[in-house]
């Protein structure tokens, strides 16, 4: 047996064993084949296992690389959500400042123009009153006299800048000076005017080209006409349409050649001897914003 295992080894024993055959028989083919067939499925599944590991493994590798993708593009979305937000909140926040400073500048514009029209105003009204042959107090209309909310207008000036009573109004409107009315009281700041359209108002006035004379008398109301009275009905053909009425100075509550008015309609008056005349004011009430009162006739050099 020893010798045998020196001859053949293990394989050789066992084979000798198995065939009984004596020692030192040549190997059967077949048994060289089971051996061949042995050693090749033994590297097959050597090869086989390692191939499977490195599957395995570039599968791991596959997995984990795309879960570590996913989890970069989810942190990347997720950050570029939040800047998208952030900008978002920045932009909005931009937007509402410029549109405050849209509207600062556009009530910036405004008030430029604004003050770019008062200017136009102010230096018409100064080149009228340095025309003026009175001594005169600027003055501007500053509300009404609720009690009477139509009529009467009421002035920033009182008897602390030298208003009085009865004295004159005059305004200058559309490169016209036309009367206003005259102050029937007289406050320490402020005044109360009482406008030629007053149904109290009476104004001795005449016509400019024919000097035919008579009383304009006032309906209540700035947009009503003014009415003329008691002017001879024989004077009828002397009288156009747009003719202008001025005052005549008679009374001496207003001062001569003011204008008043244009003639806007001539009525005949049944079993009267008079006319009516109907006159425009030259004035529009609804846009008066200065007025002049004035104290008295004066020369220019006199003039304040």
């Amino acid at each position: 047996m020893a010798s045998s295992m020196r001859r053949g080894g293990i394989f050789g024993a066992l084979f000798h064993k198995s065939s009984g055959k004596a020692p030192g028989t040549p190997l059967n083919t077949s048994v060289l084949v089971f051996i061949s067939l042995f050693i090749i499925s033994a590297a097959l599944l050597m090869f086989s296992n390692l191939n499977l590991v490195f599957n395995a493994k570039n599968i791991g590798l596959s997995i984990f690389s795309g879960i570590r993708g996913g989890i970069n593009e989810l942190s990347s979305f997720v950050s570029r959500t939040v800047l998208s937000v952030k900008e978002l909140a920045d932009l909005r926040r931009e937007h509402a400042e410029l549109l405050k400073q849209l509207e600062r500048y556009e009530e910036l514009q405004h008030s430029s123009a604004e003050i770019y029209q008062e200017n136009i105003r102010l230096r018409d009204q100064l080149g009228f009153a340095q025309t003026l042959r009175y001594r005169y107090i600027p003055a501007q209309i500053s509300g009404r006299d609720p009690n009477n909310l139509f009529s009467a207008l009421v002035i920033n000036k009182g008897s602390v800048a030298g208003v009085a009573d009865n004295m004159s109004v005059v305004a200058w409107q559309n490169g016209t000076q036309a009367l206003v009315g005259k102050v029937i009281y007289t406050g320490a700041f402020e005044s109360l005017i009482m406008p030629v359209f007053d149904i109290n108002s009476q104004i001795s006035a005449r016509l400019s080209v024919s000097r035919l004379e008579g009383i304009i008398e006032g309906q209540g109301n700035p947009e009503s006409p003014l009415l003329m009275r008691f002017v001879p009905r024989r004077a009828m053909n002397e009288i156009n349409f747009g003719d202008i009425i001025i005052s005549s100075g008679m009374g001496g509550v207003y001062p001569a050649g003011i204008n008043i008015g244009r003639v806007s309609r001539v009525t005949v008056l049944e079993f009267e001897s008079t006319l009516e005349i109907e006159v425009m004011p030259m004035l529009d009430y609804s846009r008066l914003e200065y007025v002049f009162v004035i104290e008295a006739e004066t020369n220019k050099e006199g003039q304040e």
